[in-house]
């Protein structure tokens, strides 16, 4: 059987070329940044420095009080979150700053456009080994017909996969099916491969089975959102397209989540998410029921106080704890996440306490190197709370569990079969550390050791 190493991010091809253009890149970099402040220095305007960083503050102030706040003080906030950076702008434009500021922004772009490229550069090869694998003969896929506002029926994934040999298990959703007994009973009936067209919950239930029994798993991409489809480098947009790994697929050998016995292979959320969750309305009016519920959740009002275990750190008291099947790229809030790699042996851990309007100012300025965000990787990870039942969402699904609530990973648990010909995941641009930048600039960056892509035989 062969094996071949598949990334997820561009590598280096050679160690000695990329470390050139990475250095080139980062004194670019430099070069950019030195120019943003010349243009302010030159002009003697450092208040457009300043007056852009006070809109910012005042900016994510605002938007602190607008969710942490019911009535006068909540419009107020929402008013604040919005003048406040138009009043810069106005304020550009007014004194003739526009000009200064628009060249300082132009300048502190190409920075941080040319910091990431570099670091990018920098970043050793790394990806989830991939096998070629023959086509199952007994594939039983269970799908949703629901799920993603109907895709299934959309894209004909019952003809499609049936005219591809599968048997498809469609929910009946009206009875409440047991998407676990359902896998099972297929185990049982001599299926040799199972598969979700549906949400990431679902995914994870019938992943469980899977991987209990050492059986493929395959993502047709007919949910939401998708994240675990995303992670992998599957075609959100067409879902016809992953039913190509049932004929012409490879397999990746991926982590498991595993929360108080039961799998998962995003995320489980603790704290203001998971809460909001809970209630009847969320689903029909998500952002109704956040407004409401925020402000006691803030404030500590409502909820459970919770302390948290990350290996041998203590997290105490949380607003909101998200654990993840392997670390996202990122932990700024304010940004998309996803995962580089699902096959670390690690999770991902990103808790948030912000408690008041400077707080938020501050997360909005430096977001994830704000004091209030605390990123972390681990092994185990135990939530505890003085409480019968602690609120849990678990891949987006509302449950409550009894503390302590365990966390781990099952490194390489999940044999997921994907199609050979794939987009890929999407690149995330990683955190520019301006103090790597200046070591790589002047050449005190060590060189990365090269992984060639590796092929054998089994």
């Amino acid at each position: 059987m062969n094996v071949t190493r598949t990334t997820s991010e561009a590598e280096p091809r050679g160690s000695g070329r990329e470390l050139r253009a990475a250095r080139s890149l980062a004194r670019l970099a430099l070069l950019c940044l030195a120019g943003a402040v010349a243009f302010v220095a030159t002009a003697g305007q450092w208040a457009v420095l300043v007056l852009g960083l006070v809109g910012l503050g005042l900016a994510g102030a605002g938007l602190w009080w607008a969710l942490a706040h019911r009535g006068p003080a909540r419009l107020l906030g929402a008013l604040l979150a919005v003048a406040a950076p138009v009043a810069v702008l106005v304020l550009y434009a007014v004194s003739g700053l526009w000009v200064v500021a628009m060249a300082s922004l132009a300048s502190w772009t190409a920075a941080l456009t040319c910091a990431r490229s570099a670091l990018r550069r920098l970043r050793k090869p790394h990806g989830m080994h991939s096998r070629s694998a023959r086509p199952p003969r007994r594939p039983v896929l269970i799908m949703n017909p629901r799920s993603g506002g109907g895709k299934v029926g959309r894209f004909d994934l019952v003809e499609r996969a049936q005219a591809l040999g599968a048997r498809v298990i469609l929910l009946d959703l009206d009875t409440n099916p047991d998407p676990v007994a359902l896998a099972r009973q297929a185990v049982a009936e001599g299926a040799d491969l199972l598969g979700v067209a549906g949400g990431d919950g679902t995914q994870a239930l019938v992943a469980g089975v899977a991987a209990e029994h050492g059986l493929p798993f395959m993502v047709v991409t007919a949910g939401t959102r998708n994240h675990f489809a995303m992670d992998l480098g599957l075609d959100r947009e067409n879902p016809a397209n992953s039913l190509d790994a049932l004929t012409d697929g490879v397999e990746l050998r991926v982590d498991l989540g595993d929360v108080s016995g039961r799998p998962f292979v995003n995320t489980v959320s603790f704290g203001t998410y998971a809460e909001i969750v809970q209630s009847p309305d969320y689903r029909d009016a998500k952002a109704a029921t956040a407004l409401d519920q925020l402000p006691d959740l803030l404030a500590g009002d409502a909820g459970t106080t919770l302390e948290a275990r990350v290996d041998d750190k203590e997290l105490h008291a949380p607003q909101a704890l998200l654990v993840s099947n392997n670390p996202y790229a990122r932990a700024d809030p304010l940004a998309g996440g996803r995962r580089p790699r699902l096959d670390s042996g690690r999770l991902g851990v990103i808790a948030v306490r912000v408690e008041g309007a400077a707080q938020a100012a501050e997360v909005v300025l430096l977001g994830e190197r704000a004091a209030g965000i605390t990123s972390l990787t681990a092994r185990q990870v135990v939530v505890k709370a003085e409480e019968e039942l602690i609120a849990v969402a678990v891949d987006g699904e509302a449950l409550t569990l009894p503390p302590p609530v365990v966390c781990t990973v099952r490194p390489g648990a999940l044999r997921v079969r994907v199609p050979r010909h794939r987009p890929g995941a999407p690149y995330v641009a990683p955190s520019v550390d301006w103090r790597r930048v200046v070591r790589l600039a002047f050449g005190r960056t060590p060189v990365p050791t090269e992984k060639k892509q590796e092929h054998s035989d089994a």
